[in-house]
C-alpha cells in the first residue's frame, strides 16, 4: 500500500508529519511518499523532490515560477497515475495541490485535502474547484465544517495541531531564563515572517518601531527569532542597508516559540505566527506589507474586515491589525505601546486566547489519521 502526500511549506511540513504519526501504528508497512519536509521525513517519509522547491509566497512570484511549479506538478501526477495510490493527501498549499487533486480524483483516485483554503475570507468561488478536487476535507476550525457541508464536500474537524503543541499556560519565566533573559525583562518579540518576501517588506518598518519603543523605554529587550540561515542574513542585511543597527535585538536561531512565550508582547506578521502568539496568550499587534502592485489587486478580494486568526476566530478585533500603508514604524510603535501598557486589556486577552485555544484542542493525529483509515477502508 502507498500513500502520497505534498506539503509546499513548513506549516504543511508539520501538518502532514503529525498526520503521518497517527498513521504509522495502523499502516507500518506502508509507503509514503511525493513532497515533503523534514518533519514528514522523521516519519518515514520519501520526498521526490525539495520541498524548498515548492516554497513561494505571493501572486507575482508565483506567476514567475509558473512554469517550472506546473512541471513539478505533471510530473508527480504522472508518476501518480501510473502508481495509483490508495490516497494522495493534499497538506494545505492549495494553489499547488487542489489542482493535482482534481486530476487525481477525476482518474478515480480518493483525494484528501488537509486544512481548507481560507474561502471564508475571500475566494470562496473556489467551493466549487474543491468540490471537483477533494473526496474528504479534513479542517482545523471548528466553523469550517458547516461550510463544507452545506457544499456537499465530506469534512472531519480534526483539531488545530498548534493547539496540542502549545501549553494551555505557557511558563514565561523558563523562556526568559531559556534565552538568558532577566525574568522581570520587558520583552517584545519580533516576528517579520519566515519567507523572504516577507521578511523583505516588513523588516524595516518593525526595526524602526522597535528603535521608537526603545527611545520610550531602554528597559525593552527585543528578540527576534529566525526561520533558517538564509533569513537571517537577509533580515541583518535590511537592518544594515537601513542603518538601524543600533537597535538592540537579540537574534535567534529557530526558537520561535520560546521567543513567543518569553514575550510581554508580539510584533508578528500575519499568518500562523498569528494564532500561535494568541495560542501562547501574547498580547500582539498583527502587520503585513506586501509589494505595491501585489497589495493593489488583493486588497478588493476580501470578505471580512479581519485579516489576523486570532481576530478571525474572535469575529472581532481583538488586537490591532496595521496593513501596507498604515503599517508605518510609527503606528506600529503606538499600537505596541498601548499592547504593552494596558494591563485590563492584557488581562481580557489572555481569558480569550483560553477560550480559543480549548476549542481548538484536539488529539489531531488520532482523529485526522482516522479519517484517512475510513477514506481508504483500513
Amino acid at each position: 500500500m502507498s500513500l502520497a502526500l505534498v506539503a509546499g511549506e513548513p506549516s504543511g511540513d508539520m501538518l502532514a508529519a503529525r498526520l503521518l504519526s497517527g498513521l504509522r501504528p495502523h499502516l507500518p508497512e506502508a509507503r509514503l511518499h511525493g513532497i515533503g519536509g523534514p518533519q514528514m521525513m522523521a516519519q518515514g517519509f520519501e520526498s521526490h523532490w525539495p520541498m524548498d522547491q515548492l516554497t513561494v509566497r505571493g501572486l507575482l512570484p508565483v506567476l514567475m515560477r509558473y512554469r517550472e511549479l506546473k512541471g513539478i506538478q505533471n510530473a508527480l501526477r504522472d508518476q501518480l497515475l501510473a502508481e495509483r495510490p490508495s490516497v494522495f493527501i493534499g497538506a494545505d498549499f492549495p494553489g499547488f495541490n487542489l489542482g493535482l487533486e482534481e486530476q487525481l480524483k477525476a482518474a478515480g483516485i480518493p483525494t484528501m485535502h488537509y486544512i481548507g483554503p481560507q474561502i471564508w475570507a475571500w475566494r470562496g468561488g473556489r467551493i466549487k474547484k474543491i468540490q471537483r478536487a477533494v473526496s474528504h476535507m479534513l479542517v482545523v476550525f471548528p466553523f469550517e465544517q458547516e461550510i463544507y457541508q452545506k457544499a456537499g464536500v465530506p469534512v472531519s474537524y480534526v483539531g488545530h495541531p498548534l493547539a496540542e503543541l502549545i501549553p494551555l499556560a505557557p511558563d514565561e519565566g523558563a523562556a526568559k531564563r531559556q534565552l538568558g533573559l532577566p525574568e522581570d525583562a520587558n520583552v517584545v518579540t519580533i516576528m517579520p515572517g519566515s519567507r523572504i518576501s516577507e521578511i523583505k517588506y516588513n523588516t524595516v518598518a518593525f526595526v524602526q518601531a522597535a528603535r521608537l519603543l526603545q527611545a520610550r523605554d531602554r528597559s525593552l529587550r527585543f528578540v527576534v527569532p529566525m526561520a533558517g540561515e538564509r533569513q537571517r542574513a537577509y533580515f541583518q542585511q535590511l537592518i544594515a542597508q537601513a542603518g538601524l543597527q543600533d537597535v538592540q535585538l537579540q537574534l535567534l536561531d529557530g526558537q520561535s516559540h520560546t521567543a513567543i512565550a518569553a514575550a510581554s508582547a508580539v510584533m508578528v506578521a500575519s499568518g500562523t505566527a498569528s494564532l500561535e502568539v494568541a495560542l501562547f496568550k501574547k498580547p500582539m499587534v498583527i502587520a503585513y506589507k506586501m509589494m505595491e502592485l501585489e497589495w493593489q489587486i488583493l486588497r478588493h478580494f476580501g470578505y471580512q474586515p479581519w485579516i489576523g486568526l486570532p481576530n478571525i476566530l474572535a469575529r472581532e478585533f481583538l488586537v490591532p491589525e496595521l496593513l501596507q500603508h498604515a503599517a508605518s514604524p510609527e503606528a506600529l510603535a503606538e499600537a505596541m505601546w498601548k499592547q504593552l501598557s494596558d494591563a485590563l486589556h492584557r488581562q481580557r486577552l489572555v481569558q480569550r486566547f483560553t477560550d480559543m485555544h480549548h476549542s481548538l484542542l484536539r488529539d489531531s493525529a488520532a482523529e485526522s489519521a482516522a479519517a484517512v483509515l475510513r477514506v481508504i477502508g483500513a
